[in-house]
């Protein structure tokens, strides 16, 4: 079909992918600058430059638009890195991998475009159960197995003792630096995530 003589209809897919992406920038934009309780639906499609039933065509609620536009951000990081799908690399040296994916997620967590509406997201995930729940199925719980994916390869290579829980071992590295960069009790430094490894691989009992 064309509107004109041998002028094509205008491509509503590529029209609606560029509304998608203004509407994903508006959302991280808006809760990193008000916080998640004051950004409304009305504020994206405003900031976005969309009608607001734009936006409820494609997402039932706030938290929705958010965790995709979040889980999008993070995808567009991995495809730049070249790094998609993303796994925790396997080198045949677990303290090696660890650091690496550790360094990582410092650089991360103290990049303004990522800082600002993941504490937002996390911070209100710990009073709205639903939306606490959804940021951890949706963002957190795929991130922690592809940990525990690396320890269970370390553990085939006889690296990692086998009664060791992957999923508890994990938590020596990932949780303290969550904690950390959430109640900001200490700089975040690539330091800081090489001792937890050597500590969590190695313990503090005396060598």
């Amino acid at each position: 079909m064309v509107t004109q003589p041998g002028k094509p209809a205008p491509d509503t897919a590529r029209r609606s992918e560029k509304s998608r992406r203004a509407i994903y920038e508006a959302a991280l934009a808006l809760v990193g600058e008000v916080g998640y309780p004051r950004t409304t639906i009305e504020g994206i499609a405003a900031r976005a430059g969309v009608g607001k039933q734009t936006i409820y065509r494609w997402w039932g609620s706030k938290a929705d638009v958010l965790l995709e536009a979040f889980l999008d951000l993070g995808e567009q990081a991995a495809e730049a890195a070249g790094q998609v799908p993303y796994a925790i690399p396997d080198s045949g040296d677990l303290a090696a991998d660890l650091r690496a994916v550790l360094r990582a997620t410092v650089d991360e967590l103290l990049d303004p475009r990522f800082e600002a509406p993941s504490r937002a997201l996390t911070a209100e995930g710990l009073v709205n159960e639903q939306l606490g729940r959804e940021f951890v199925t949706k963002l957190l719980e795929p991130s922690l197995r592809l940990y525990a994916d690396r320890l269970l390869s370390a553990q085939a290579a006889g690296d990692v003792r086998a009664d060791v829980d992957p999923r508890i071992a994990l938590e020596l590295f990932v949780s303290p630096l969550a904690q950390r960069w959430l109640q900001r009790t200490g700089p975040l430094s690539y330091e800081y995530t090489d001792t937890l490894v050597d500590y969590a691989l190695h313990g503090l009992a005396p060598r």
